[in-house]
């Protein structure tokens, strides 16, 4: 495919003279994962905000979303994934010639910036399904490149856990070793990279980025419209031989969960994190609602799909109580000040959780019980106003720490472009 490079054969000026820093977002961004995008489109805000000369640029999963909906210039991530149509031995072949040319197309792509950001998500995770040849190899290839010419690498409020896997492991490990500046989006990933062998105790912590993103006007909501928040959740990275029995219960536990919600007189507003999986769990858990109440009005439970986090807030902002399974819908409804129960599937949910006075509504979603579920969510109904009151006052500390964190990234990363004061990002 032919892409419009503008920017890369137009470099803008610095307003002071000299030519403007080139900054280059890199990772799973414009794939469908509104998650991963809400992260970047923090930073795309902060970098036009304070460093409007600021020349962007993306190597990203999913290029033409960056194109056409942030208007960035981008390169596909992975050269083989413009052929996923390929199959049997051809697309063995195809892939194994991506992976001989990645490194030389990652390596000119780097060459070109003077920054490399990777936008908060799960950058060091394998919370999920993750193969090592994807993300953590290309991360490896950006990282050493950025070594090699001397462009500034920064993993900004990332997520990580200890990998039993040892290849992705080792080479997403690898990768943070040879960044010029790491932040994570709380303890529990520095302690993480720390036992895997990285010497993290100088890498500030601060709060995941999707805090950062405008908040849409909202009140406390209707307390019997509920938003439930769904995903296509197949276990971890360890539960590869037990995936589809881990999903099987999982979707039964939710499809009962919403049937007793509208047979107690809930109206409920289901949502997705990620459209490539999760539009069609949504759909399913629809039709067997209606299949359960095939009088019900067709408003009383609605299913409409989000293509950004700011899509989803809007969704959010009338209910008056969330369940949520995928990490950053979860943070969207804390962001809203929801009393918001957590389906983990990860630590980092009970740690979110803990950090905003929550422990007590973060349920696993591995082993998912529905009794226990309902119970939950009655005495977090019970207790909506106080809980309301405790997640706002949280999340204004939460936005005076992210500050910080630009503010530090302006003088780490581009102390030649004199950044616009803000107050807020």
């Amino acid at each position: 495919m032919t892409r419009r490079r503008s920017a890369r054969h137009r470099r803008a000026a610095a307003p002071g003279g000299g030519r403007a820093p080139r900054v280059g977002l890199f990772g799973l961004l414009g794939s469908g994962n509104i998650g991963n995008d809400g992260s970047m489109e923090a930073v795309l805000t902060y970098l036009r905000t304070a460093h409007p000369d600021a020349d962007l640029d993306a190597m990203c999963a999913g290029p033409d979303r960056m194109e056409s909906r942030y208007g960035v210039d981008a390169t596909p991530l992975q050269w083989h994934q413009n052929y996923e149509r390929a199959s049997g031995v051809t697309a063995m072949l195809v892939k194994v010639l991506g992976k001989g040319l990645d490194p030389f197309r990652i390596a000119r792509w780097v060459r070109r910036q003077d920054v490399v950001i990777v936008p908060g998500a799960g950058a060091f995770e394998a919370t999920l399904p993750i193969r090592p040849w994807g993300l953590p190899y290309s991360l490896l290839l950006m990282c050493a490149s950025g070594r090699i010419f001397g462009t500034k690498v920064a993993f900004v409020s990332v997520g990580a856990n200890v990998i039993d896997k040892r290849l992705t492991r080792w080479l997403s490990t690898a990768a943070a070793r040879l960044a010029f500046y790491r932040s994570y989006r709380d303890v529990l990933s520095q302690d993480a990279m720390r036992q895997r062998g990285l010497d993290a105790a100088k890498d500030p912590v601060f709060p995941d980025l999707v805090f950062a993103l405008p908040t849409p006007p909202h009140d406390a909501g209707d307390p019997q419209t509920v938003g439930v928040g769904v995903m296509a959740y197949y276990g971890s990275n360890d539960d590869r031989a037990k995936a589809d029995e881990i999903h099987a219960r999982y979707m039964e536990t939710m499809k009962l969960f919403v049937r007793w919600l509208a047979d107690h007189d809930y109206r409920i507003r289901l949502f997705a994190g990620d459209n490539r999986f999760d539009d069609d769990v949504v759909q399913e858990i629809l039709a067997d609602l209606r299949s359960h109440k095939p009088d019900m009005e067709s408003a009383w439970a609605v299913g409409d799909p989000v293509t950004s986090l700011g899509d989803l807030m809007r969704e959010i902002a009338p209910v008056g109580s969330v369940v949520a399974i995928r990490y950053h819908n979860v943070i969207s409804a804390l962001k809203l000040s929801k009393p918001t129960l957590s389906l983990s599937y990860a630590t980092k949910h009970d740690v979110l959780m803990a950090s905003m006075g929550l422990s007590e509504f973060c349920l696993p979603a591995s082993d998912l019980d529905l009794d226990q579920l309902k119970k939950r969510f009655e005495h977090m109904q019970a207790h909506s106003a106080e809980l309301r009151a405790a997640v706002s006052e949280r999340n204004a500390t939460t936005m005076e720490h992210l500050n910080r964190q630009f503010a530090l990234l302006s003088a780490l990363l581009l102390p030649g472009s004199k950044p616009v004061p803000q107050t807020t990002v």
